[in-house]
């Protein structure tokens, strides 16, 4: 199992586990976080960014050109932003801590 620690908007934490081979956006949506991903992971919006923890970014594979184009348009962006259909969980990736930027609606109620 790989553990993802999610800070909620009001600061607090939760830890969820998943599977090597599951995708991040999948894991949040399936745990309740407001991460809407819009267009389903085609990279076609922003609406599943998240902010990696500075500690845990550099264990992450380079963001394609396309994904850092979507991550121009998202809110509250940072250096460390990613969007979260492109994260797929792995060893590698255990006690990944992310972010939910303060911004982060999901207007499909899921």
């Amino acid at each position: 199992m790989t553990r993802v620690v999610f800070i909620e908007r009001d600061g607090s934490t939760r830890e969820v586990e998943g599977k090597p081979g599951d995708r991040l956006l999948d894991l949040a949506q399936n745990a309740g976080e407001p991460l809407e991903g819009t267009c389903e992971g085609q990279m076609a919006c922003s609406t599943c960014h998240v902010i990696v923890d500075a500690d845990d970014f550099d264990r992450l594979p380079p963001a394609v050109e396309e994904e850092e184009d979507m991550l121009d348009l998202a809110a509250g962006a940072t250096r460390y932003s990613r969007l979260s259909c492109q994260i797929w969980l792995s060893d590698v990736l255990d006690s990944l801590t992310v972010r939910i930027p303060p911004d982060a609606k999901n207007m499909q109620g899921r």
